[in-house]
């Protein structure tokens, strides 16, 4: 399906963005940062399509890797002029997830998936490949930085798609992702977080 493509070749690319801008902040080799962009890009799709037992999109479509490793070279040659990479991978992983999320949800829904796998699909085609990344890296993954918005960003998205239905609730689930990981990067929006207590006597 040409939307699908669509969604998964956006995807692909803004991922490996960050896979390559965190690859620059481990100072790695232009290999190390084609195979940390590769690792990101198609690493939630990976995962969704294996667990769907549908045939792995990068493996049917090479182009994708192609993709991902053109995003790892102009990385590489540019990250430099960057004055806070770290913020710009906050922002575009921002992007990514919201067009990983419907892009998960549309693999699922096109195999006429139950609302609960599809919800679960986008959760992990969204978040799968920048914990990869983030794990690889030694850095601390973003999904679990604490009190943030993200896996949360991931499922009311997906819900909201289950919800709404067809290419219009693809639109809105991107579109409310995006929104929530914003509100959270830079209005601080968060989740009360578990705060341990001494042990009563």
């Amino acid at each position: 399906m040409i939307w699908l493509d669509a969604l998964d070749y956006a995807s692909v690319f803004v991922f490996a963005l960050t896979g390559a801008l965190v690859a620059s902040r481990a100072q790695l080799d232009l290999i190390g940062f084609v195979f940390i962009a590769c690792l990101t890009a198609v690493g939630g799709g990976t995962v969704r399509d294996v667990i769907l037992d549908r045939g792995v999109f990068w493996v049917q479509q090479p182009l994708f890797v192609g993709v991902a490793t053109v995003a790892a070279i102009i990385v590489f040659f540019t990250a430099h002029l960057l004055e806070s990479r770290y913020r710009v991978i906050v922002w575009l992983d921002a992007l990514a997830l919201a067009v990983a999320v419907p892009a998960g949800v549309a693999a699922a829904f096109a195999m006429d998936a139950p609302p609960l796998v599809v919800v679960v699909m986008g959760i992990s085609t969204g978040c799968f490949g920048g914990l990869m990344r983030d794990v690889v890296c030694n850095e601390v993954p973003l999904v679990l930085k604490q009190g943030e918005l993200y896996v949360t960003c991931a499922l009311v998205g997906a819900v909201t798609a289950v919800l709404i239905g067809g290419s219009t609730g693809l639109i809105v689930c991107a579109g409310v992702v995006f929104v929530l990981r914003a509100g959270s990067v830079a209005l601080g929006w968060r989740l009360p977080v578990y705060k341990s207590r001494p042990p009563r006597i």
